[in-house]
């Protein structure tokens, strides 16, 4: 469990065997059930997460109902709402478990400790962030600029692991299409392979 979690710091920093015991000795092990929630909208969001196992989601529901997902977060990522946990303002989106799932919690007030007697870990979840930021800037600027089919082939190309693994009304969601126009997208797309195929 924690030779990944290693693995994902040290891709950004490098960091001795005294440093990585001092970081996990901020987190706590969490498991969760499917459909459990993380977060409620209006909860003070004092933790980000690091998934060990399993699938979640950060989404926001309207006043009708509806639910958009603004966020997956499988093996190695991390998942909050982050915008509640940056900003200490109460949360405004939910964040559920959509299968059974381990994580690790990472309380803020820790976490900014650990910054100040280990500096490199704040370049680690700067360089995080940033790069958070960008994948999300650029999902704004498919969303405008990209038609569905072509978003769709995008998200299967770079989340491989999520498509196999969440439900298609959920990847309608996160996409900002109709159920039904995924699943027209994905027989149009079925029917031009065959025909490739066959050719």
């Amino acid at each position: 469990m924690y030779k990944v979690l290693r693995k994902h710091l040290e891709r950004v920093i490098e960091i001795s065997d005294q440093e990585f015991d001092e970081f996990c000795s901020l987190l706590v092990l969490r498991k969760l059930r499917r459909k459990e929630l993380l977060i409620r909208p209006g909860d003070r969001v004092t933790s980000e997460f690091y998934v060990i196992s399993g699938c979640l989601q950060a989404f926001h529901t309207s006043e009708n109902g509806d639910q958009s997902i603004l966020q997956f977060g499988i093996e190695d990522w991390w998942v909050s709402d982050f915008e509640a946990f940056f900003n200490d303002t109460p949360a405004r989106l939910s964040v559920s478990c959509i299968e059974d799932s381990t994580v690790l919690e990472l309380n803020k007030e820790m976490l900014e400790e650990l910054y100040k007697r280990i500096p490199k870990f704040e370049r680690f979840f700067r360089i995080k962030l940033t790069k958070a930021f960008v994948a999300l800037y650029s999902r704004i600027q498919n969303g405008l600029e990209k038609n569905s089919t072509t978003r769709y082939l995008e998200f299967c190309e770079t989340y491989p692991h999520i498509e196999q693994r969440v439900p298609n009304y959920k990847i309608a969601s996160y996409l900002g299409i109709k159920p039904e126009s995924l699943s027209r997208i994905r027989k149009e797309l079925a029917e031009r392979e065959a025909s490739i195929n066959k050719a």
